[in-house]
């Protein structure tokens, strides 16, 4: 099974990406663990998207995109992965497309976690606070969330025109969106996509 999953910064992903990989058996591949790597292991890429990373910078979506086949093309990656954080861009979408065209099947779903953005405003304060991170203000995170909005939505309207799109209600417990997600996952890949 091959998954995206979508979200705006604090709905979840992190959290349910984990469990979701876990009860399927597929790896979670999340972006940021991809930088990290990279940078971890001096990688040629790795040293170029520290640079950016440094300074503060969203790292381009060339290397972004160039990272991301590397790991798509790892052995356990090949018999199905979830996707955490990428792609945000239609230009992403459009590559990850290129890179699975050869491969049958394609992405059997994408898990949008749908939360309210005063919610989301809430949870990432809340979690600023808890990580002493003071460069998380209320609006940093509002421009964040309009950039989500303004960057990663027409990726979520275009896997919905393709019947892929599986939409969870990211709030409550852990375990009931887990529940719900799972719920979605399987409507979305069985082709009957709802929000759940």
């Amino acid at each position: 099974m091959r998954l995206l999953i979508i979200g705006a910064p604090g709905s979840g992903k992190g959290t349910q990406a984990a469990l979701i990989s876990e009860k399927l058996g597929v790896p979670a591949i999340s972006t940021g663990d991809i930088f990290r790597e990279n940078v971890r292991n001096l990688t040629q890429l790795g040293q170029e998207a520290k640079n950016f990373m440094d300074s503060g910078d969203f790292v381009p979506d060339a290397i972004t995109n160039e990272m991301v086949r590397d790991r798509l093309h790892e052995r356990d990656a090949e018999q199905g992965f979830l996707l955490d954080g990428y792609p945000r861009t239609v230009a992403q979408a459009d590559y990850l497309d290129g890179i699975l065209s050869a491969e049958k099947p394609g992405i059997s779903a994408v898990l949008q976690l749908v939360v309210p953005d005063g919610e989301l405003v809430s949870r990432l304060l809340a979690r600023a606070v808890e990580s002493g991170r003071t460069d998380d203000t209320e609006q940093v995170i509002k421009h964040r969330l309009e950039l989500y909005h303004r960057q990663t939505e027409p990726v979520v309207s275009r896997y919905s025109e393709r019947g892929i799109l599986a939409r969870a209600n990211g709030t409550g417990s852990i375990s009931d969106v887990l529940e719900r997600a799972l719920h979605a996952i399987t409507a979305a890949s069985s082709g009957t996509p709802s929000m759940v």
